[in-house]
């Protein structure tokens, strides 16, 4: 029975299938990476030449850019070959487009972290601490690695912010989780991490309230929520949320978190 085939695609950029690998320095430079990533990600439709030109060479490609643009899936291709996906039928190319079909049940790193952090939710929502914990590490651990580093296009920027998204879901669920564990420096730790990513995320500023407050520390859940006041004001003229408002007031009154 074949292995499934797995493309890892954020940090180091490989492939693997049946115990053979393709590593990074095997694909065409930080161009052969974006082909793989691109076709690999958008398998489901088949991808103009123009569209892969533009994230390749924005809007200044080279003069001969559909010779060197045929060079390079034509590298990819003899890169991809010992794991069986180097032909003209893995790699199509008609109609000026380029499409890549992969076998049944491939694994892809940055498609199994958004399952991650849905099933982290899901099982946090559910009552499941133990269950969601496990899928935020998933999720964390492949949302934190670099993306196609040396590439600058919009395609690829917009993948990067879809890994940081993913990357501050699963440090606030695990917090909530740490929270629970009354592992408060800890979860203030990931959710420090969430507002040097997201400095304007009134649910990590939330969070970070409630852990300082469960953890005894009733003047510094105080100062995050000045802290929280004061850049949303001077920054976006926006006062904090009715949650955030009622969370101070409730450690205002008690130096406890009001009822839910």
């Amino acid at each position: 029975m074949e292995d499934r085939p797995r493309l890892y695609l954020a940090g180091s950029v490989g492939v693997e299938r049946d115990g053979r690998f393709v590593p990074q320095r095997d694909l065409p430079g930080a161009q052969g990476r974006l082909v793989l990533a691109m076709l690999a990600l958008e398998r489901d439709r088949a991808v103009p030449v123009g569209e892969l030109a533009l994230e390749l060479w924005g809007e200044d490609p080279p003069r001969a850019w559909e010779g060197a643009l045929r060079a390079l899936v034509s590298k990819v291709r003899s890169a991809l070959a010992p794991v069986g996906m180097g032909d003209t039928e893995a790699l199509v190319s008609a109609h000026g487009c380029y499409q890549l079909h992969l076998p049944a049940r491939t694994w892809i790193d940055l498609e199994a972290a958004t399952d991650a952090a849905h099933r982290a939710e899901s099982a946090l929502r559910a009552g499941n601490s133990e269950e969601a914990n496990g899928w935020t590490l998933v999720a964390g651990s492949i949302a934190r690695r670099p993306f196609l580093q040396g590439i600058d296009g919009q395609w690829t920027e917009q993948r990067r912010q879809d890994l940081q998204a993913l990357r501050v879901r699963s440090l606030e669920c695990r917090a909530q989780i740490l929270i629970g564990k009354a592992d408060h420096a800890l979860a203030i730790r990931d959710l420090e991490e969430v507002l040097e990513l997201e400095p304007f995320r009134e649910t990590a500023y939330l969070l970070l309230m409630q852990a300082h407050a469960a953890n005894g520390n009733r003047a510094e859940a105080l100062r995050v929520y000045e802290r929280c006041r004061k850049r949303l004001m001077e920054e976006l003229g926006a006062d904090p949320s009715p949650q955030i408002e009622t969370q101070y007031l409730g450690i205002l009154r008690t130096g406890i978190d009001p009822p839910s």
